[in-house]
């Protein structure tokens, strides 16, 4: 099931599971309102990946872990991943998913020179901001990082 569609579903079901409390009309408010909310969850899992370049390219030199004498090119299949990785597994937790990143990064890193050890803390950052994006779209703990 897509992000959208996937949203709408998991929303309305816990909005009628909310509503049904107050009855068949607070069901029914209760699945239309968490259908508009899933919906917006589960297009906060799609990025924009222009935009995401466009994002890091003017802020990445800010990052503690960039290192000097490094440029955007050495970084950016880093964030790239990061992006990438949070699409295909918005459900889980970066440090879940960050051994199965190490080990891929040698295919998805391209020209980059940066290893593993310097790149997860773009692909991190990059993670990051997406799942902020849900939590903002979706008040509550819909990253589950327990803030």
């Amino acid at each position: 099931m897509g992000g959208v569609a996937g949203g709408v579903a998991g929303g309305a079901a816990a909005g009628a599971a909310v509503g049904g409390m107050t009855g068949p009309v607070g069901a029914a408010v209760g699945a239309a309102v968490g259908a508009v909310a899933g919906a917006l969850a589960g297009r906060a899992v799609k990025a924009d990946p222009a935009e995401e370049d466009a994002y890091w390219r003017d802020n990445y030199t800010g990052r503690p872990y960039v290192e000097s004498g490094s440029t955007y090119d050495d970084y950016a299949p880093a964030y790239r991943y990061g992006v990438d990785a949070y699409s295909r597994y918005p459900e889980r937790r970066f440090d879940d998913v960050e051994p199965e990143l190490s080990r891929d990064w040698g295919t998805a890193r391209g020209r980059s020179s940066l290893e593993w050890e310097r790149a997860k803390h773009a692909t991190r950052d990059a993670w990051q901001r997406l799942s902020d994006k849900v939590e903002r779209a979706i008040p509550g703990d819909s990253d589950r990082d327990g803030r």
